[in-house]
C-alpha cells in the first residue's frame, strides 16, 4: 500500500500531471470566465484554438516553444481558414486536403518539435469538418477566435512555467536516474545471468536509447535555454547533475565487459562476483531513490549502504587472490579489481549527486563556458533545402506523407459516400496514430482501439449511473487532465481517458450518450485499421533498408571518438574539449542505431532481411563504443604513461578498418594508410609490456612484497587495459568491416 501511495504521490507531482493541469486550465477557464459574462458563444473557439496549439508546448528552449507555439497559430488558422471555405466544393475540397496532408506532414522533417507543430495542422484541418460555419462573417470570426485562443495558451504556458520553473528539468533529471539505476541494476544481472544474456542486452539496448533521449532534451533545456538567460544556482543544481549523469552513462558505456572472459575465470566461481553484482544493485536503487527524492523533495537517503557494499566488493577481490594465489589468481583479479575501479568512480558520481541534492555548500562548480556549451547542443537545421534533399522516395518521411495523404483521402472519400456518422473521428484517429514506421503505427493502433473500448466500458457505467450535469462536467474536467498527463507515458489510458472526456462532452449537449459511444469505438477501430494497411501497403518503409545511414553515421561518429581519445591520451589538457564533444556525438550516434534496430524488430518478420547479420553489427558498434570509452574513461582519471608506438599502429589499424566499413556503405574508393610498422609485432610488443610489468609483480610476490603501491598497480592496470582493449577493438573492427560487406551486398540484392 505505501508503495502504491508513493507511486501516486510521484505522479501528482510529476511534471506531467502539470502539463494536464495547465491544459485543462487553459481550456476551462475561457468557459468559465465567458459563461459568466453572456458571452459563452465565443467560448468554443477559443477553447480549440487553444487545444490546438498545445501540443508545442514540450519541455525545452523557451525561445523555441514560443516560436513553434506562434507557427502553430498561424497554421491552424491558415487550415481551418482554407477548409472551411472550401466544404461546399467536394472535388476542389478532396485536392486542398491532398495538399494539406502532404504539405503539412512533411513539416515533421524539421525535427520532434516541428513534428508536434505538424500535429497541430493536420489537427485544425480534421476538427474543421466537425465545425459548422458558412458564411464569410462566421468563419472570420472563428478564425480570430481561434487565434486568440492560441495565444490565451501562450500566456498560460508562460505563467506555468514562472510558477514552476524547474519543474520540467526535476522531471527529467528524475526520470534520467531512474532509468541510469535501471541499467545499473540490469548490468548486474549480465554478470552471472549467463543462460537470459541475449535478451538481457535487448534490454540494455532500449533503456540506453531512453537515457539518450533524456539527455538530449536536458541538453536543450540546460545549456540553450541558460546560455540566453544566465544560470540561477538552481540552475546550476541541475546542470551538475546532468553532467553527473552524462559521466555515469560514460563510465557504464567503458564497463562492457567481456562476458565470455568472465564466464571463463569465474565459471565456477561465481560467488566471487557477488559483492560486485550487489553493488551495482545498491548503486542502482539508490538512482532510483535519489530520482524519487527530487519529485517529491524529500531528506535524501544514507550513504552507509552505498559504503557497505563498496567495501565488501573490494574486500572479494583480497578473498579470491586468497583463495585461488597468485599468479595463477591475475587474469581474474585484474578483472576484479578493474570492474571495482569502475564501480568506485560510479559512486564518485553517484555521491557527486548526493551532494548537489543536499545543498553542500562547494560541492562542485560548473566550469562549461558559453562557447564550449553549445558545442554540445544538437542543433536543428531549419533552411528550405531539408525539404528539397528529402523530396525522394529515399525518404522516410517523404514516403509517409505520401502514405498518410492516401490514407486520410481514402478515409475521407470512404466516410462521404457510405454517409458515416462523424467521418472526422476516422481522420481524426488516423492522424494521432499514424507513424512513419509500421511496428509504431501497430502497436498504438492495438493500444488506441483497447483504450477506447476501456474508456466507452467506464463511460456506459458512468452514463448508467447518473445523469447529473455536474458529475458530468467534473469528471470531464478530471479525466481531460489525466488524459494528457498520461498520453506520453501510458497511451493505452490516455486514449481511455480521451473516450470518456469525449463521451461525457457530447452527453453535455446530446442526450444519448450510448450512439455516442457507437460511434466512437467504430470510427476508431475503422481509423486504425486504415492507418495499420496503409503502412504495411503503400510505399513501406521497412526499417532494414533505413539502417543503412543509421549505421553509417554511427561507423563515422565512432571514428571521430577513437581520434579523440588518441589525441586525448596525447595531451589531457589541450584536447579534453573535443573528446567529449566526440563522445557525445558518438554515444548519441549509438542510441538513435539502437533505436532503429528496436524499430526494426517491431516490423514483420518477413520484413526483417538478415535479422542475425544487424544484430551483429549493432552490437559490434555498441562495443566498438564501449571499447573506446574504457581507454577514453581511463586516461581521464589517471595518470598515465606516454603514448607507446605500439598504441599509434594499433590505433591506426583499426581506423583504417572503420574507415573502410564506411567507404563500403558510401560506395566510394579509400585509400588505407599504412602503418609504421607491423600489427602483429605492435600486438606481441603491447603484450609483453604487460607480462614484463606481471613479472616484476611476481619477484616482488616472491620476496615477500603483497602490497601494490598505487603507481605500480595503476601502470600494470594501464598496461593489461590498453593491450586487451585494443587487440579486442582490432578484432571487432575487422569483424564490423566483413559485416558491413555482407549487409551491403544483402541491401543491393533486395533493393
Amino acid at each position: 500500500m505505501k508503495k502504491q501511495l508513493k507511486i501516486v504521490e510521484l505522479f501528482l507531482k510529476s511534471s506531467h500531471f502539470y502539463s494536464g493541469i495547465r491544459l485543462s486550465f487553459a481550456v476551462v477557464a475561457p468557459l468559465v470566465i465567458l459563461n459568466f459574462l453572456g458571452l459563452f458563444e465565443y467560448a468554443p473557439s477559443i477553447v480549440i484554438g487553444a487545444f490546438l496549439n498545445a501540443p508545442g508546448d514540450i519541455p525545452g528552449s523557451l525561445k523555441r516553444k514560443v516560436n513553434a507555439i506562434l507557427i502553430s497559430i498561424g497554421l491552424t488558422m491558415l487550415i481551418t481558414t482554407v477548409i472551411l471555405f472550401l466544404k461546399p466544393f467536394t472535388l476542389i475540397l478532396v485536392g486542398v486536403i491532398a495538399v494539406i496532408s502532404f504539405c503539412t506532414s512533411l513539416i515533421s522533417i524539421y525535427g520532434f518539435r516541428a513534428s508536434l507543430v505538424s500535429l497541430s495542422g493536420l489537427l485544425s484541418m480534421v476538427l474543421a469538418f466537425a465545425i459548422q460555419k458558412e458564411t464569410a462573417t462566421e468563419i472570420g470570426e472563428h478564425v480570430v477566435l481561434m487565434g486568440v485562443g492560441g495565444l490565451w495558451y501562450l500566456v498560460v504556458s508562460y505563467v506555468f512555467l514562472k510558477l514552476a520553473p524547474n519543474k520540467d528539468g526535476n522531471q527529467l533529471l528524475s526520470e534520467t536516474l531512474h532509468l541510469l539505476g535501471e541499467y545499473l541494476k540490469l548490468r548486474a544481472r549480465l554478470l552471472t545471468k549467463k543462460s537470459d544474456r541475449e535478451n538481457l542486452m535487448q534490454q540494455s539496448i532500449s533503456l540506453q536509447t531512453k537515457i539518450t533521449e533524456k539527455q538530449e532534451t536536458l541538453r536543450e533545456l540546460l545549456l540553450l535555454e541558460r546560455k540566453r538567460t544566465g544560470r540561477s544556482h538552481y540552475d546550476e543544481k541541475q546542470l551538475l547533475i546532468f553532467i553527473s549523469t552524462i559521466n555515469i552513462v560514460e563510465l557504464i558505456e567503458a564497463k562492457h565487459l567481456d562476458y565470455s572472459e568472465i564466464d571463463s575465470l569465474f565459471e565456477n566461481r561465481k560467488d566471487y562476483l557477488k559483492a560486485s553484482k550487489r553493488l551495482n544493485k545498491t548503486m542502482g536503487n539508490h538512482l532510483i531513490t535519489l530520482s524519487e527524492c527530487l519529485i517529491q523533495k524529500e531528506k535524501i537517503p544514507s550513504k552507509d549502504s552505498l559504503l557497505e557494499a563498496l567495501q565488501k566488493a573490494y574486500e572479494a577481490i583480497s578473498v579470491y587472490v586468497d583463495a585461488i594465489t597468485l599468479p595463477k589468481a591475475r587474469e581474474g583479479a585484474l578483472v576484479l579489481r578493474n570492474l571495482y575501479d569502475y564501480q568506485e568512480q560510479l559512486l564518485q558520481e553517484i555521491r557527486a549527486i548526493r551532494r548537489v541534492m543536499a545543498n553542500v555548500n562547494n560541492a562542485s562548480k560548473v566550469s562549461i563556458k558559453r562557447q564550449d556549451g553549445r558545442q554540445f547542443l544538437t542543433l536543428q537545421e531549419y533552411r528550405l533545402n531539408v525539404i528539397t534533399q528529402n523530396f525522394s522516395l529515399n525518404s522516410t518521411l517523404f514516403r509517409h506523407a505520401l502514405r498518410f495523404t492516401v490514407a486520410i483521402l481514402f478515409a475521407h472519400i470512404l466516410g462521404t459516400l457510405l454517409g458515416i456518422h462523424n467521418t472526422y473521428w476516422i481522420l481524426l484517429t488516423i492522424v494521432v496514430i499514424m507513424r512513419p514506421n509500421y511496428g509504431l503505427t501497430k502497436e498504438r493502433s492495438k493500444n488506441r482501439i483497447i483504450g477506447t473500448l476501456i474508456g466507452a466500458v467506464i463511460a456506459i457505467g458512468i452514463v448508467l449511473v447518473t445523469h447529473n450535469v455536474i458529475v458530468y462536467s467534473v469528471l470531464a474536467i478530471l479525466s481531460l487532465t489525466m488524459a494528457i498527463a498520461l498520453l506520453q507515458q501510458n497511451y493505452k489510458s490516455g486514449a481511455a481517458l480521451i473516450t470518456i472526456n469525449i463521451v461525457l462532452v457530447y452527453s453535455l449537449i446530446n442526450p444519448d450518450a450510448f450512439l455516442v459511444i457507437q460511434y466512437r469505438v467504430i470510427d476508431t477501430i475503422i481509423g486504425a485499421s486504415i492507418a495499420v494497411i496503409a503502412n504495411y501497403a503503400l510505399w513501406p518503409s521497412w526499417e532494414v533498408f533505413n539502417m543503412k545511414q543509421v549505421l553509417l553515421n554511427s561507423l563515422q561518429r565512432n571514428k571521430e571518438y577513437l581520434i579523440a581519445t588518441k589525441a586525448l591520451y596525447h595531451d589531457k589538457k589541450n584536447n579534453d574539449l573535443m573528446y567529449k564533444v566526440a563522445r557525445k556525438e558518438a554515444f548519441l550516434a549509438i542510441s538513435n542505431l539502437n533505436a532503429a534496430f528496436q524499430r526494426m524488430t517491431q516490423d514483420p518478420k518477413s520484413k526483417q532481411l538478415e535479422y542475425p547479420l544487424i544484430y551483429d553489427m549493432v552490437t559490434l558498434n555498441q562495443t566498438m563504443v564501449s571499447g573506446i570509452a574504457s581507454i577514453g574513461t581511463f586516461i581521464t582519471n589517471h595518470k598515465t604513461t606516454p603514448v607507446s608506438k605500439e598504441f599509434e599502429v594499433l590505433i591506426l589499424n583499426i581506423e583504417n578498418s572503420l574507415q573502410a566499413s564506411i567507404s563500403i556503405l558510401n560506395n566510394s574508393k579509400y585509400n588505407e594508410i599504412k602503418p609504421s610498422a607491423s600489427i602483429s609485432n605492435a600486438e606481441e610488443k603491447l603484450l609483453e609490456g604487460y607480462q614484463l610489468l606481471s613479472k616484476l609483480r611476481d619477484q616482488d610476490i616472491n620476496e615477500g612484497n603483497s602490497e601494490i603501491d598505487t603507481e605500480t598497480l595503476h601502470r600494470l592496470q594501464e598496461a593489461y587495459l590498453i593491450s586487451n582493449q585494443l587487440i579486442w577493438m582490432k578484432t571487432l573492427s575487422e569483424n564490423l568491416k566483413k559485416a558491413t560487406f555482407k549487409y551491403d551486398a544483402v541491401l543491393k540484392e533486395n533493393l
